[in-house]
């Protein structure tokens, strides 16, 4: 993993937040005064009136550290490219976070540790997905949370076959499955009724959404399995989304293959507060209701 001194900082935003374009413009004055070069994505240049900065996902390849002022969904867009081991510290600016999971005040204490090499990190595993489609190339991607393959508001039940390491699995009946990561576990994964994986894990769940069969249950696989998902019902609005944020439709002719990517995600973290503090925060866990 990367180890180096900490010269030029990747700077992200999110542009819908008033809250962090303030405290991103305080970010840059503080980086000018310690005399580092921030280097801000070109969707964030504009609301920092920063100079047209770099495409996001070319971000790590040209800094030593990204910092994230926003919601997950800010950071997710961050971990869609090469990441050569560049660590991620996520602010929250946003509602839930499980991602971002440091308070706005944390963000200049965060900073000073890691440019003084005392920065706590946390590997998260991505997975990489492919479409592979006859006569046309592969369609290659990266995820932090999940795939997920789903079916509109009024297309009919989906099947969907699951080979692991080339042996079938089971054929889905459902409006659609997730393969989520233990960090995406907190996600879609959750809503649909899978289990909750602690976050440096090296597994995923496959959780069937609104299975027809009963007995089609989330199940949990090693993070060095292969899985290969094809579309076997009549395709009528099928879709493959990423990390909830990109989406290919799919046809029978597609086979979705996935498996562990050779790139985690370096996330800062917070040494004294644990996962489970996270999850009571977040999840309201042990509240008594009314």
């Amino acid at each position: 993993m990367k180890e180096v001194e900490i010269n030029r900082v990747g700077v992200v935003v999110k542009g819908s937040s008033s809250e962090a374009i303030e405290l991103g413009r305080q970010l840059l004055a503080e980086l000018k005064r310690l005399d580092i070069v921030p280097v801000v994505d070109r969707e964030s240049s504009a609301a920092l009136r920063a100079d047209n900065g770099l495409e996001r996902s070319d971000l790590a390849a040209n800094v030593d550290l990204i910092v994230v002022l926003g919601g997950d969904g800010t950071l997710l867009s961050v971990t869609r490219g090469e990441l050569r081991g560049t660590p991620i510290l996520g602010i929250n600016m946003g509602t839930l976070g499980f991602l971002t999971e440091h308070p706005a005040e944390s963000l200049f204490p965060m900073l000073h540790a890691a440019v003084e090499g005392k920065a706590v990190f946390e590997k998260r595993e991505r997975l990489e997905v492919s479409v592979v489609t006859p006569g046309r190339d592969a369609v290659r991607r990266f995820v932090l949370n999940d795939a997920v393959i789903n079916k509109s508001a009024l297309a009919r039940m989906l099947v969907l076959s699951l080979h692991v390491d080339h042996q079938f699995v089971s054929r889905f009946r459902a409006d659609g499955l997730i393969v989520a990561t233990p960090t995406g576990s907190t996600a879609y994964n959750l809503s649909a009724g899978g289990p909750i994986l602690y976050p440096t894990l090296e597994i995923i769940v496959v959780t069937p959404i609104c299975p027809h069969t009963l007995t089609n249950r989330p199940i949990v696989l090693s993070f060095d399995s292969e899985l290969e998902i094809r579309l076997e019902s009549p395709s009528e609005e099928v879709f493959l989304t990423l990390d909830g944020q990109e989406g290919f439709p799919l046809t029978n002719r597609d086979l979705v293959r996935i498996r562990r990517c050779s790139e985690p995600v370096r996330l800062i973290i917070a040494p004294s507060r644990s996962y489970f503090q996270v999850l009571h925060h977040k999840l309201k866990w042990g509240e008594r209701a009314g």
